[in-house]
């Protein structure tokens, strides 16, 4: 039995008519850039999360940049952000020219420690960072009671957290901005690289926009310079369609991990996941840690199962931020050596999970390691 990490193939299937008849129309239209698919998927999604205003734009990492760009972060500031997680959240607040200040995660449920970030404010911070990692919202309420003091906004880095929610109120919704992706693996994923932000804010929204429009409201009147990011209409067609399912699709996530909790609970070398207490999570990766993860891995993709790490190397870590100094971050370097991101997505079977457990105590049980310290 083969299990892929994701099955992107059969998402496709259920969505092909619509996403073809969508595409017809772009090329019947000539409407490629700009076209009307792409502000009724701003709208469709606004609407779905809650927020006011929905900016489409090319990718999720200049998303995050125009975001802070659009609360005021400047060359030479500094932004705060947690040591586990994907480059991109590091590499837009460096391409504006701001500094990555980065800290440690909680060992619970490795997101942004608030404690933390409040020790790391100084007089040259410009925002916040959290990162909702894989489908789970940072704790947004202790985040923003140390940003309001500081007088620092939140800019979430929702971007595997679409249909997330914390207390009631959606990922995207709990900062002045938030940036996300729809990268083809995410929880909603277009046919290529698209992203967007999301904000209540109006002012935040039109800057964005100017931005990203090479700093353009009017054609060849230029206010500031900008960037050329623009979502494809293509891609919002692919987006709309996803949109009407992701609900459904982001439920059968959550059966899903319920499944492995099951199965895998009965193993005592495997870490699993938890839920924060009002969180609703939507699971875009179900990541377990184990001892002697590499052979682990290994193994399981001997087995077929391509399981998968989220992430090997913490930021401090990469060769790009090692300026960025040692840490000491101690909890996500602990995380970094036993993480194990299990396949999941909405159209994993019962079967295909069984035989993940399975061969994931298999695996373990011919572990010299196993009885390590986790």
């Amino acid at each position: 039995m083969r299990v892929p990490l994701v099955d992107l193939a059969a998402q496709h299937d259920e969505i092909a008519e619509e996403v073809d008849a969508g595409l017809r129309e772009v090329f019947r239209t000539t409407a490629f850039v700009g076209g009307p698919a792409v502000s009724q998927f701003e709208e469709e999604y606004a609407r779905q999360i809650g927020a006011r205003f929905c900016v489409g734009v090319a990718n999720g990492t200049d998303a995050l940049e125009l975001a802070l760009r659009a609360v005021g972060v400047t060359a030479g500031g500094e932004v705060v952000l947690p040591v586990n997680t994907f480059i991109a959240t590091a590499e837009a607040v460096s391409r504006i020219g701001a500094i990555p200040v980065l800290v440690d995660v909680d060992d619970e449920h490795l997101l942004i420690d608030p404690e933390q970030v409040e020790r790391a404010l100084t007089v040259r911070t410009q925002a916040i960072v959290p990162v909702h990692l894989f489908g789970q919202v940072a704790p947004m309420d202790q985040l923003a009671a140390v940003a309001a003091s500081a007088g620092i906004p939140i800019v979430e880095d929702a971007a595997q957290a679409q249909g997330a929610r914390q207390a009631g109120r959606s990922a995207g919704t709990l900062g002045r901005a938030a940036a996300t992706s729809f990268y083809p693996g995410k929880n909603l994923g277009a046919a290529g690289d698209a992203g967007a932000v999301t904000t209540s804010d109006p002012e935040v929204a039109d800057r964005v926009r100017v931005l990203a429009a090479h700093g353009s409201r009017t054609k060849y009147e230029h206010e500031v310079i900008g960037m050329n990011s623009r979502l494809d209409t293509v891609q919002a067609v692919v987006l709309r369609a996803k949109l009407k399912r992701l609900p459904e699709w982001n439920e059968r996530r959550r059966a899903a991990a319920d499944r492995y909790a099951e199965l895998l609970s009965p193993l005592p070398h495997v870490r699993l996941p938890k839920t924060v207490p009002g969180n609703e999570d939507v699971w875009h990766l179900y990541v377990v840690r184990v001892p002697d993860r590499d052979r682990v891995l290994a193994a399981l993709h001997a087995d077929g199962i391509v399981a998968g790490i989220h992430y090997p190397v913490p930021l401090h870590r990469t060769r790009a931020y090692a300026e960025l100094g040692a840490g000491p971050f101690p909890v996500a370097e602990r995380a970094a050596r036993g993480m194990l991101s299990l396949p999941l997505y909405p159209h994993l079977e019962e079967a295909q999970q069984e035989f993940v457990a399975a061969q994931l105590e298999a695996a373990l049980r011919t572990s010299p390691l196993v009885g390590a310290d986790r």
